[in-house]
């Protein structure tokens, strides 16, 4: 068992405070959006191993499973996603409304990234689409009240919602959301919205935002958006989004085609390790139209949220259709008895809350292991741990 030292993104939507108050550390006055955890090329996580297989010192959890990825992983798991950690765990923290996306399915990544290499775009390219050939479905779980956007709405509600802002540029939007089949409506509106006339719509977000603000109730979130993202398309496409509010424990699952977006709050988040993100606005990032549309699933849907599931050994499931990660919790009682986690598979395990012990390893909030695949592991002690797995 390897104690993780972790990098800290600064990504301009991050929030100043939310990660240093759960480390316990003081604020730098910057960002701090992301802490990673994992092998990701971009930021993997440092640990210090003994003398012993790869001598000893300071190496990347990345340098650790090259060295020797049967011994790190488990063979179950690298017969299923090859020799490589196939999921990033995080804690997010959100101060400003992150960019409107999407997610394409395997297939999709697959082609679209095969294309762009057979096109020679350089795989840094600022109009690069797809960085890899991996799918990257997400699930957010929420440590403080969280709040997204998450699938369409009905087309007749999000006409209510424009309607009612009185902004005439919005007119035939909402004409369109009224008159066509759900699919087509969403399609139609979305695409008009993404490649309209920039100064036109800029004008029109313009307009829209004041109303959103003076209306309040659940134009509220949207009057937020346009405060940080003044003149976005963006704006206007995430009313066709339904808006969710996770508490603390609640969890959402955000497959392949389902336009989404975090908009404030602290949470874990675990996802596919991939780099696939097509933006639909609140960005000033590439927006790839044709390709976003290719992708999206045109369907008004329910937000789901998630609430984990209880076993009798303690452990809280957050049930998830894919089998790159598997996130569960545990909350461990003062004075419970030990809990067995040995696997065969690799584990990361975080503290959010308390003083848990993982094995000799007393974990503070935001403090993480790496567990090898079948290295005995027991925790103890009092507080919250998660624990990001794989599914073989």
């Amino acid at each position: 068992m390897d104690r993780l030292s972790n990098t800290v993104r600064p990504y301009a939507w991050g929030s100043t405070t939310a990660i240093p108050e759960l480390l316990g550390t003081a604020p730098t006055g910057e960002p701090q959006a992301e802490m990673w955890m994992g092998a990701h090329p971009g930021a993997p996580s440092r640990l210090t191993r003994p003398a012993g297989p790869g001598g000893p010192g300071e190496r990347s959890l990345t340098d650790v499973i090259a060295a020797g990825p049967e011994r790190e992983l488990g063979p179950a798991a690298v017969r299923a996603f090859g020799p490589r950690l196939p999921f990033l765990l995080k804690l997010l923290a959100a101060g400003a409304p992150l960019s409107l996306q999407v997610h394409p399915d395997l297939t999709q990544a697959q082609q679209g990234y095969a294309d762009e290499e057979r096109r020679g775009v350089p795989v840094d390219a600022p109009h690069r689409t797809y960085k890899d050939a991996n799918h990257k479905p997400e699930l957010i779980c929420a440590l403080t009240p969280f709040d997204g956007l998450c699938g369409f709405r009905r087309p007749a509600e999000a006409a209510d919602l424009i309607a009612a802002l009185g902004v005439d540029s919005l007119k035939p939007y909402v004409d369109l959301l009224r008159a066509r089949p759900e699919d087509g409506a969403l399609r139609e509106v979305l695409t008009a919205i993404l490649t309209a006339d920039p100064d036109e719509m800029a004008h029109t977000v313009a307009d829209a935002a004041p109303a959103a603000e003076r209306l309040g109730g659940p134009h509220a979130p949207y009057a937020q958006i346009a405060h940080h993202y003044p003149g976005d398309p963006g704006v206007i496409a995430a009313m066709l989004l339904n808006y969710v509010q996770l508490q603390p424990g609640e969890a959402m699952f955000l497959g392949a085609g389902v336009p989404h977006a975090y908009l404030g709050g602290l949470g874990v988040e675990i996802m596919a390790n991939s780099d696939n993100v097509l933006r639909c606005g609140l960005t000033p990032k590439h927006v790839d139209v044709p390709e976003l549309l290719r992708i999206v699933r045109f369907e008004a849907t329910e937000p789901g949220i998630l609430r984990p599931e209880a076993s009798p050994s303690g452990e809280e499931l957050y049930e998830t259709p894919v089998d790159e990660f598997r996130l569960s919790r545990y909350v461990l009682p003062s004075g419970g008895a030990p809990v067995d986690l040995t696997a065969a598979t690799p584990q990361i395990l975080l503290c959010t809350a308390g003083a848990p012990s993982a094995g000799e390893t007393v974990l503070a909030p935001g403090e993480s292991v790496f567990v090898p695949a079948d290295e005995r592991v027991e925790v103890a002690g009092t507080g919250t741990l998660f624990r990001a797995t794989v599914v073989v």
